[in-house]
């Protein structure tokens, strides 16, 4: 018997697990330090409220170039090899992790440099996130397509775990260290997708419109009532609760922990997120996924409003921790709806339509609690916020019925056909 989860026996996709990780460490090492900087930058010459404006440019700058290359990006995720698009894509992170170790090393750091390396860290992940996310479903058989997601998100989470941590200390010990870390870490995952051999997909044909090809995702899940209900949930429910964008204020003026704490308090989420990632690919979830999917994101907003109100380092993590379960919850279900519902020639593209609604959700979600806090003050911004999230979860189980109706991740034709 092996002691692999099943998707873990398969060597390409142990190959995909690892690079996701190493990734993701890089990757998170890299953000929360680069938040740190622009915040810590700013506070030397500007009021907390001014600060907070310009931590919440980082989120935009990131969004911009997503935005603008979402179906380009979908497009070339279904017309050309996944794997080189995830390479090339971890190639450019890694040259802006050498980038910023050089100015740290310099120390020559300024605003606009965090800014464009910020830009260019989001032109990396509109082209890595719909290749990766439709490369990973071509690695395994569909019945345990819902497990490998489950430990794909683990490999997510527990980046995310270790990655802030990691980039609080290294900083602590030398500005340079995270960058030149998470550049090792970019390239141990460049290494394994080049180790991953070809595999196995559905080919999209040559037509003679690009452009029409390119619009067929967006059309694809505007007609799917429940993929479009999953993915503007979390688009909507995320970005007025972005109470992790704050985390620096948090850390630096609020709970006085340093960059450090800063690094306990970023990591908390994924802790939480990774337990139920876990428990998930162990057990899978079968009945009643969109009902549980709604409730999941009401909790959400409720430990974003407790966090909010908390000057208690373990109370503030405790309540991250349960923000995070309840976020990752909420992804484990619309990530197994969107890969299970969507065919695999079109799996590219709509994941660029997710891409985009995640990010507009997390970047810009930085950017309206940036904003939010220079009018209103950061607490204020995050307790509205979880408000403002539980209010989503009760107007989209009206608008969507189909979401509270959703009993499991079987397509509807599938269930008929196994019956």
């Amino acid at each position: 018997m092996s002691l692999f989860p099943e998707p873990l026996r398969i060597p390409q996709f142990r190959l995909f697990w690892l690079a996701r990780l190493t990734w993701t460490v890089g990757s998170l090492a890299m953000v929360i330090v680069i938040g740190w900087q622009v915040y810590d930058i700013a506070r030397h010459t500007m009021g907390l409220k001014e600060a907070a404006f310009r931590l919440g440019l980082i989120g935009l700058v990131q969004f911009i170039p997503l935005f603008l290359l979402t179906l380009i990006t979908g497009w070339t995720a279904d017309r050309l090899d996944r794997r080189w698009i995830a390479r090339a894509a971890v190639a450019l992170e890694l040259g802006c992790a050498a980038a910023l170790a050089w100015l740290a090393w310099t120390h020559s750091t300024t605003l606009f440099a965090l800014y464009v390396v910020a830009a260019l860290l989001g032109v990396g992940r509109a082209f890595a996130g719909p290749a990766l996310g439709a490369l990973a479903p071509n690695l395994v058989p569909r019945e345990i397509l819902p497990r490998a997601i489950a430990l794909s998100s683990i490999a997510w989470q527990a980046g995310a775990v270790v990655g802030p941590a990691l980039g609080g200390y290294l900083y602590a010990y030398a500005p340079y260290a995270p960058y030149a870390v998470s550049g090792v870490l970019f390239l141990v995952a460049f290494v394994c997708l080049i180790a991953i051999p070809p595999v196995p997909r559905a080919e999209l044909a040559r037509g003679p419109n690009p452009w029409a090809q390119m619009v067929e995702g967006l059309s694809y899940v505007r007609r799917n009532r429940l993929v479009l209900g999953a993915i503007s949930l979390d688009l909507f429910a995320v970005l007025l609760g972005g109470a992790t964008a704050m985390l620096p204020v948090f850390a630096r003026d609020v709970l006085h922990s340093g960059p450090e704490g800063l690094g306990h308090l970023r990591a908390a989420p994924a802790v939480g997120a990774t337990l139920t990632a876990a428990y998930f690919s162990a057990r899978p979830l079968k009945r009643n996924v969109g009902l549980k999917m709604l409730f999941a994101v009401g909790v959400f907003g409720g430990a974003t409003i407790i966090f909010g109100f908390s000057r208690s380092m373990p109370l503030s993590l405790a309540c991250l921790g349960l923000l995070g379960a309840a976020d990752m919850f909420s992804v484990y279900v619309r990530q197994s709806l969107i890969q299970l519902y969507t065919p695999d020639e079109m799996r590219g593209r709509v994941g660029a339509v997710s891409s985009l609604f995640i990010s507009a959700s997390n970047e810009l979600g930085e950017t309206e609690s940036g904003f939010l806090g220079a009018v209103i003050g950061p607490v204020p911004a995050v307790i509205a916020g979880g408000v403002g999230a539980i209010a989503v979860v009760v107007l989209w189980s009206w608008w969507f019925p189909e979401l509270r109706l959703a009993k499991s991740f079987d397509p509807p034709d599938l269930r008929g056909a196994q019956s």
